[in-house]
């Protein structure tokens, strides 16, 4: 089993920035691609970006959804078994609850069905 445990959420307003901080523990060699996906009140969880392991390919591959491209980036320290997502010019529609996800594939996929391990979410509210 492995477990995510996520941080680094809160409150901040349009245009500032966040962290989040997503630590693996337990059967870490299990798992390859980790991804970010949020949901806000009353939608659908939703991809917003990607990573598998650079230890898999010459340098970490990494997937954006079109509303996080530009101004969120997501990178991953294996020593660490941690994964991050840098938020910046955040904006009113960002506003979620944020989750880390993982799966043995090394493949990123979009589709939150395929991934075997979930945090439990770590709240952005994003003001006008």
């Amino acid at each position: 089993q492995v477990q995510l445990v996520e941080s680094g959420g809160g409150s901040v307003q349009a245009g500032g920035s966040l962290r989040l901080s997503c630590a693996a523990s337990g059967r870490t060699s299990s798992i390859d691609a980790m991804g970010w996906f949020r949901q806000a009140p009353g939608k659908e969880r939703e991809f917003v970006a990607g990573i598998n392991s650079i230890l898999t390919w010459n340098s970490g591959g990494t997937s954006y959804a079109e509303s996080a491209k530009g101004r969120f980036t997501i990178s991953r320290d294996n020593a660490k078994n941690t994964v991050y997502l840098q938020m910046n010019n955040l904006k009113p529609e960002d506003t979620a609850v944020y989750y880390c996800a993982a799966r043995g594939s090394r493949y990123i996929s979009s589709s939150a069905t395929v991934y075997d391990y979930w945090g439990q979410g770590t709240q952005v509210t994003v003001s006008s």
